[in-house]
């Protein structure tokens, strides 16, 4: 028989189960225990012997095929590690044992798993290759599965193979994880009523266990009142002690005496951009000190257990710069359904780019 996919011409010899003893499977042959196991009785390139051939019946096999390909063509474990190796990038490794044609890829260190979307798409949409990942920006530990790719046929023509390996490429890979790095927090809580010891604070202790949750160290707290100047003097006062990152609350609402922002742009902010179409969070500030980020956490973080900063967070200790197109897109997604019970991550919170 042939192989009739997509113009491939493989010459398939078909051989009676009892004529298979001492041949070499040319596939992997699946095995499926419901609730138990599914996965290969039998891997490619096992040579049959006598004591196979009972199981092979039970799984369906009263016959094998033989291939016999021809130069242009390639098996589906090839197909693979060619598929993967492009689609690895850092962060990523690969270990090139094809399961059924697939091949998994893992987080090589903890970090921030990074996803070229358009690229994903633009891979997907050859014919008889595939690849699936987790969501972009998902937190990630080393060893943890955050893709896999197969070809879908068991024989293919070379040429998908290699535009989609060829396309995977040029973006340096598909997948990537980025390392978090280990920032020096400055923490600056304002709010008048904060400051005169009307009310007790709340949000340090709250920001400081997010902070510190993702490696980080808080290098100081301090508090301001609802006074531009002040609130500009505390966080240059972050910036000599060596803070690279500063987190604030309060202030962020649109009262006329919030007045963090002023202060944020007395302080020197060279960039600044205030609200996010994510709910609890519309209200996020992100702005930079030069190449210091920093993150303003409206009064929500204290009543909700993840909010728009534990989207944005990691990214930023991932090296990437959020702007005003960053903040628009988590729109997709970032509407959070305030579960009785939290399940965040494994919820579609955030998980819209």
């Amino acid at each position: 028989m042939f192989n009739s996919l997509k113009g491939v011409t493989t010459v398939l010899k078909k051989i009676k189960l009892r004529d298979a003893v001492g041949t070499q499977l040319s596939h992997d042959i699946t095995e499926i225990r419901p609730g138990e196991f599914k996965g290969p009785a039998f891997r490619r390139g096992h040579t049959v012997c006598n004591e196979d051939l009972c199981h092979l019946q039970k799984l369906g096999k009263n016959h094998l095929y033989l291939l016999d390909m021809d130069a242009d063509e390639i098996h589906e474990d090839q197909a693979a590690a060619m598929l993967a190796d492009a689609l690895t990038g850092e962060g990523v490794r690969w270990q090139n044992e094809p399961r059924e044609g697939k091949i998994k890829l893992v987080a090589a260190i903890d970090g921030l798993l990074s996803v070229e979307t358009a690229t994903l798409a633009a891979v997907n949409m050859i014919d008889e290759v595939m690849c699936a990942t987790l969501h972009s920006h998902s937190l990630v530990k080393k060893d943890d599965l955050v893709a896999a790719t197969r070809a879908l046929p068991l024989v293919m023509k070379r040429a998908p193979i290699e535009r989609a390996a060829a396309i995977a490429a040029q973006s340096g890979g598909v997948v990537r994880v980025k390392a978090l790095r280990k920032a020096n927090v400055g923490l600056l809580i304002t709010g008048s009523e904060v400051y005169h010891g009307l009310i007790e604070d709340r949000f340090a202790p709250l920001l400081n266990e997010k902070v510190t949750a993702l490696g980080c160290r808080v290098a100081g707290v301090t508090f301001a009142p609802d006074d531009p100047g002040l609130i500009r003097q505390a966080i240059s006062a972050h910036l000599e002690r060596g803070c690279d990152l500063l987190l604030l609350s309060g202030g962020m609402s649109v009262d006329p005496d919030d007045v963090t922002r002023q202060g944020i742009k007395l302080a020197g902010a060279t960039e600044m951009y205030y609200g996010s179409a994510v709910l609890p969070g519309a209200m996020f500030l992100v702005a930079y000190l030069g190449e210091v980020p920093l993150l303003g956490v409206p009064a929500c973080g204290m009543y909700h257990r993840i909010t728009v900063l534990d989207l944005i967070l990691p990214r930023v200790l991932a090296g990437e710069h959020i702007g005003k197109a960053e903040l628009a897109f988590l729109g997709h997604g970032g509407l959070c359904k305030d579960c009785p019970q939290c399940s965040y991550p494994h919820c579609p919170f955030g998980k819209g780019t």
